[in-house]
């Protein structure tokens, strides 16, 4: 990717290649998908950098931690370019078949990046994580209270 070698990297894939983003309700299919999604991002980031920081691998499975750095400068999810540098980490798994890449899965820290783009500010970040540790705490009590009851309710 960092060659923009889109070509390069379509012929290390199957053809009927499988696409699975994190937060995306359905898996993009093929050689076209995955085309689009790797021009949407060189047209947003058309300086982007992928640094590999880890690789594990096991069976036809192999994980990878990625750092991409560049610069916002297309339209990217709705957000147009800023010009500001972004950052990311992506946990990326892939899936090999008779030696081609056969499916991707790609999980990537989109929180930061869309704070990064101006697209999230830190009070609504904040905002929303109390909210989920309102939630989750409130979760929690309820399951100790739940559990209380039943315990002081229980036959002797």
């Amino acid at each position: 990717m960092n060659a923009r070698n889109i070509n390069g990297c379509l012929s290390l894939m199957r053809p009927d290649f499988i696409i699975n983003i994190a937060g995306m309700p359905y898996q993009k299919r093929g050689h076209a998908a995955w085309r689009k999604h790797a021009e949407i991002l060189n047209a947003a980031v058309p300086d982007a950098k992928v640094h590999v920081e880890d690789v594990v691998a096991a069976d036809d499975k192999v994980a990878v931690r990625v750092r991409i750095k560049g610069t916002h400068r297309g339209e990217f999810m709705g957000n147009p370019g800023t010009g500001k540098p972004i950052e990311c980490i992506s946990h990326e798994f892939y899936r090999f078949e008779d030696g081609e890449l056969a499916e991707e899965w790609i999980c990537n820290d989109s929180l930061t990046l869309m704070m990064q783009l101006g697209a999230i500010s830190k009070g609504r970040l904040i905002s929303m994580w109390l909210s989920g540790y309102r939630f989750w705490f409130g979760l929690a009590a309820g399951a100790g209270v739940a559990g209380l009851v039943q315990y002081m309710t229980a036959p002797k």
